[in-house]
């Protein structure tokens, strides 16, 4: 699927000082893609603490969107800025509104932990379920570093690394491409697979690269686990991007590599989702 050159960047707004900072990531993103912003508030009457909907919950809520408005405007006065308010759970609001959206931002909301799965976090939820790509935010500002992206080869790869040369050329950012390789005893196989891997990334690189040349690219392998090593070369990202599915799609909505990502990177993370690839088919 291509999003239509009107399909805006849609940001999940809430009460939290977090959610301001969604709205300012939320915000850069639809400058650089020359997008619009909507932001969406979804209020759940159900769980609401009186017994009935009342005038002022949806008062506050009006000001909430009011006050992520401004905050986008200071950041980025020329994005065109839209609001919505709508009844509901927040993550069915926004799966919805991903089926015409270019790009969703949410908060991590609850994911940085060691040693647990929060499969029910906001973010995990609507990064397994979302038409389109799905950026999570992190409380922090993220380093000036290189755009991160991990290949594996597989045809879900190829498409988030086309999505992170676009986004590098449009922040004039250095993209890192890295491939992840089976720790192996030292040997002429395993030399021959590293060069093998290093050869398939450098190609896939290569050709992406054509489209964006002033995009400075790194191709790097590692060896070790894949979700460890993303998540440590994601520490001095500004932006790390990962498919939503590696090269086993039985998986399920999310690859572990995805999942560990957004769990304890510390850069934003954005999965991508819902896009097809070009670079395979025209060569160019």
């Amino acid at each position: 699927m291509t999003a239509p050159a009107d399909a805006p960047v849609v940001a999940a707004v809430g009460p939290s000082e977090q959610a301001l900072q969604v709205v300012r990531l939320a915000a850069r993103e639809a400058a650089d893609h020359g997008r619009p912003l909507r932001l969406l508030h979804a209020f759940n009457w159900a769980a609401a603490p009186q017994p009935s909907p009342g005038a002022a919950p949806h008062v506050e809520a009006e000001h909430l969107l009011q006050r992520a408005a401004a905050v986008a405007g200071e950041v980025e006065p020329a994005v065109p800025v839209g609001s919505e308010l709508v009844e509901g759970a927040a993550v069915a609001a926004l799966v919805r509104r991903s089926e015409t959206a270019f790009l969703v931002a949410i908060g991590a909301g609850g994911m940085r932990c060691t040693d647990c799965v929060p499969a029910d976090a906001p973010a995990v939820q609507l990064a397994a379920q979302a038409g389109c790509p799905v950026l999570v935010v992190r409380p922090e500002s993220p380093p000036k570093g290189p755009v991160l992206v991990g290949v594996d080869g597989s045809a879900s790869s190829r498409v988030a690394l086309e999505f992170a040369f676009d986004c590098a050329a449009r922040r004039s950012a250095p993209l890192l491409a890295v491939r992840v390789t089976e720790p192996a005893p030292a040997g002429a196989a395993s030399r021959d697979a590293d060069a093998e891997a290093r050869a398939e990334l450098e190609e896939a690189v290569g050709r992406c690269g054509r489209r964006h040349p002033a995009v400075r690219a790194e191709c790097r392998t590692v060896a070790g686990e894949p979700d460890r090593v993303l998540v440590d070369q994601s520490r001095a990202a500004q932006l790390a991007i990962v498919a939503s599915r590696g090269e086993d799609p039985l998986r399920g909505m999310l690859g572990d590599v995805s999942q560990s990502l957004l769990y304890h990177s510390p850069a934003p993370v954005i999965v991508v989702r819902g896009l097809a690839t070009t670079a395979a088919v025209d060569g160019s």
